[in-house]
């Protein structure tokens, strides 16, 4: 007899007097995506975030636009790390360790990540330009931080070259979906959490 396989589905609500975020995260639901931040670019990224990693997403944000973007991409950041958190469970059979040598263009960036249970990120991605349109380029490295301390990754991100800070952005995205979609897979169904620990 065949045993169903555990759902690997989570939804998160994050309300706080800025922002008002709801995530839902399929990690084998094949990418499809709903997204809307009421941040044009920032749509854009987390759209290649969910088509290439193959976790489907739908993410619906109200924030204090009328400030800034800030709040708005953190809180996604953290509602989004917190359900991927959730979807993985005991991370039984994931492959837990995956890279990305992501090229675009001109750009090349390299990604590497650990679903440790221990989160921490290295960022050397350096932007040309304070905007790319009217989103500050800050705030990629903002996104990936809260990405990675409520998902509870180690997570390295390394922009070797490039010149386009759009391809530059992009580049981090879609090599950050790579290597988490390939983290979040199993590879040993009901088998051992990949860790000498017994946990992660």
């Amino acid at each position: 007899m065949t045993q169903t396989p555990p759902s690997r589905k989570a939804d998160i609500s994050r309300r706080t007097q800025e922002t008002a975020i709801s995530v839902s995260v399929d990690l084998d639901g094949g990418g499809a995506r709903t997204i809307k931040t009421g941040i044009g670019f920032f749509d854009h990224m987390l759209d290649q975030l969910a088509r290439h990693s193959g976790i489907s997403m739908t993410i619906e944000a109200e924030g204090d636009l009328h400030i800034d973007d800030h709040h708005t991409v953190e809180d996604v950041g953290i509602a989004l790390g917190e359900a991927i958190l959730a979807a993985v469970g005991d991370k039984r059979g994931i492959t837990r360790y995956a890279d990305c040598l992501l090229p675009m263009d001109e750009t090349l960036t390299r990604v590497a990540l650990d679903l440790s249970g221990r989160p921490f990120i290295v960022f050397r991605t350096a932007f040309h330009t304070d905007k790319i349109g009217t989103f500050d380029t800050q705030l990629v490295r903002e996104f990936f931080t809260a990405l990675a301390m409520n998902s509870r990754m180690t997570l390295h991100i390394e922009t070797l070259y490039g010149d386009n800070d759009h391809h530059i952005a992009e580049s981090c995205f879609k090599g950050v979906a790579r290597a988490l979609g390939e983290a979040v897979r199993i590879t040993a169904p009901g088998g051992a959490i990949p860790s000498t620990k017994g946990t992660l």
